[in-house]
């Protein structure tokens, strides 16, 4: 048994009410196990072909844990490790920000990587948040394989700081992780402006090129989505360059454009 239209009038009433969310979530789990009693009961007495008893079979283990995850929080429980935030995308992960708000939200991670005329080199996507600090070296191991040659300056926020990153990055000239003193004076300019710069790259990627929700669901959806974004990043990027004429004439006769 399960009422759509019982369910989000107690929605309404909670938002309303701002009541407790233990009791709501208490009263939400006297409305769920029943229903999941019952659906457990059709799965089991279920005859059909194997795709459609598998997908059967797999939404009712997602809904036992869901269960299972409920109880912990009603038992009080902080961290729920894999925590379920959505049965329709069973890879997102709630994920605190820097801002004010939404102070959290929930999806998989995206790690970019500029170069330094704006065009997009690495997207990688990963569940939950992992730290900067250990994306670091994947991700620049990445840009030198994507760009064929090691960059002579590496720009990242604080973030990415770490005695051992700067470790990983020694055969690079100029190392700029958050502070001026990173660099040598000369550099320092220039590692601020490209700083700024990749903001701006960046923000123009997630309100302008798509990057801001993910259309695909779960984390194979959204490295397509990436990609698909990245693409049509790329793309823009090298038509306003082109349009500029800021793109070297070399570049223009491999591309068989000159």
């Amino acid at each position: 048994w399960w009422n759509d239209d019982e369910i989000k009038k107690k929605w309404r009433s909670f938002n309303l009410s701002k009541q407790n969310r233990a009791e709501y979530l208490f009263g939400f789990n006297e409305l769920f196990l029943p229903a999941l009693t019952i659906f457990r009961e059709k799965v089991e007495s279920l005859e059909c072909s194997k795709k459609l008893m598998k997908n059967a079979w797999a939404l009712l283990d997602l809904l036992s844990l869901l269960e299972e995850q409920t109880i912990e929080k009603l038992e009080g429980k902080v961290h729920i490790q894999n925590r379920i935030v959505s049965l329709h995308e069973l890879d997102a992960r709630p994920i605190k920000k820097g801002k004010s708000h939404p102070k959290c939200e929930f999806g998989t991670t995206l790690q970019m990587a500029f170069n330094r005329e704006g065009f997009l080199i690495t997207t990688e996507n990963f569940i939950g948040k992992p730290n900067d600090k250990k994306l670091f070296p994947k991700t620049l191991e990445l840009f030198i394989k994507r760009m064929r040659e090691t960059p002579t300056t590496v720009v990242g926020d604080l973030g990415f700081r770490s005695r051992a990153n700067f470790k990983v990055a020694e055969k690079i000239d100029n190392v700029f992780l958050g502070r001026s003193d990173d660099v040598h004076e000369s550099k320092r300019e220039f590692s601020k402006k490209a700083r700024s710069a990749t903001e701006g790259f960046i923000a123009v990627a997630k309100n302008l090129r798509g990057f801001g929700c993910s259309l695909y669901r779960g984390l194979e959806g959204d490295r397509i989505w990436s990609l698909l974004c990245q693409t049509s990043y790329n793309l823009k990027k090298f038509l306003q360059l082109w349009r500029e004429e800021k793109i070297p004439e070399k570049s223009l006769i491999k591309l068989g454009l000159a």
